[in-house]
């Protein structure tokens, strides 16, 4: 699948990609973007079901680790990739499949392992707002608010909403991501036991729960040379609460 993606900075050594996790676009990895391109070839992808990439009945991890082969591909056969939650998962697979597409790898607050967040409730509150007559993004966050109260989550979750279109839409393929999402959460069972030799960063918030001793070990299991590195305040979406400090790590690890 041709997955939608944005390219910065100079053209030079080999580019780095970075991914986004689930109801998440390129566009929200754009400090770092912004910060890498000042030296290095930048991209920035939609999975799919997401953003402006094609809808598919899909959204397994062997899907998505063979969508961002083909972006690989395209991109010159050879990336640095960064993956946050779903998408580090997609690129821990690709990794551990295809290792000769991977240069270095950085895994944000995400472990391979089965996790039990399931995020299903979002997907049934955005189901359930009445996109009827919106306008502003202001009237959906109001109507939303009585399902998502975190001020927060609710701006995430509506920067997924498309205001311009007759009707308004969610750019999102709700009905494919909450048939997958037992898989989102999971880790593929039939995933090779094999080790990425490759250099490996995995970079998790303090204030979050997605990498604790069960996911160290998971990760020291497929990727040994991995370095772990704990951002003091940051949660999961630790690239929207610490960015600058993201993005100079990102920027120290793949110089």
């Amino acid at each position: 699948m041709k997955l939608n993606h944005t390219l910065s900075g100079p053209e030079g050594d080999l580019p780095v990609l970075l991914v986004h996790g689930l109801f998440g676009q390129g566009r929200n990895l754009g400090a770092q973007a912004r910060r890498l391109a000042q030296t290095r070839r930048v991209a920035t992808v939609d999975l799919r079901n997401h953003g402006d990439s094609p809808h598919d009945a899909r959204a397994d991890y062997p899907a998505l680790a063979e969508d961002l082969a083909e972006l690989i591909a395209d991109l010159g056969g050879r990336v640095d990739l960064v993956g946050h939650s779903m998408g580090g998962k997609a690129a821990m697979l690709l990794a551990l499949t295809r290792p000769a597409l991977v240069r270095r790898l950085v895994v944000m607050d995400i472990a391979p392992l089965p996790y039990r967040h399931d995020q299903a409730v979002h997907i049934d509150a955005m189901e359930s707002l009445d996109l009827t007559g919106l306008e502003r993004r202001s009237q959906a966050d109001a109507a939303l608010a009585g399902r998502v109260p975190d001020a927060g989550v609710r701006a995430f979750l509506l920067q997924n909403l498309d205001l311009k279109a007759r009707p308004p839409a969610w750019r999102l393929n709700l009905t494919a991501l909450r048939a997958a999402m037992p898989q989102i959460v999971g880790w593929p069972e039939d995933a090779p036991k094999a080790r990425f030799d490759g250099p490996v960063m995995a970079l998790r918030g303090a204030r979050s729960d997605y990498v604790d001793a069960a996911g160290e070990a998971a990760l020291r299991a497929h990727f040994p040379q991995v370095r772990i590195v704990t951002l003091k305040d940051a949660g999961h979406w630790l690239h929207a609460d610490a960015p600058e400090a993201v993005a100079e790590t990102l920027a120290a690890f793949l110089a």
